[in-house]
């Protein structure tokens, strides 16, 4: 396996991904955002990255933080996709992602369903 996602290691790390996105380490409870991409542009992943890449850490794929420790906020806790997971921030470093703002608190409310799920409630 380790090979198919060495070969996939082009295609997840997006030429420019400096710009516009931020490490996944520097992020706080409530951000959410897409990946850009893992490692740097055109450097060799290491075995920490391609760990990252098949826990879902994928090029596009959704990520929110939804807790971390206290008092050192490490680790912290991601949702990936559908995968719920606890990184430390030294882990989560080489992860690129762009940030989605999220909508006004007038227009959405967030509430936790019976499964565990969050779910945004709309008002017209």
């Amino acid at each position: 396996m380790n090979a198919a996602v060495a070969a996939a290691a082009p295609a997840t790390t997006v030429p420019g991904a400096e710009r516009g996105s931020v490490s996944l380490a520097a992020l706080r409870p409530g951000a959410h955002g897409r990946v850009v991409g893992v490692g740097s542009a055109g450097g060799v992943l290491s075995a920490l990255e391609r760990r990252l890449l098949e826990l879902g850490f994928v090029a596009g794929e959704h990520v929110e933080i939804l807790t971390e420790a206290r008092p050192g906020r490490d680790p912290f806790v991601v949702r990936v996709g559908h995968t719920t997971l606890a990184l430390r921030r030294r882990e989560a470093q080489s992860v690129s992602v762009e940030l989605q703002h999220s909508r006004s608190a007038a227009s959405a409310h967030s509430v936790t369903s019976v499964a565990g799920e969050r779910v945004e409630l709309q008002h017209p």
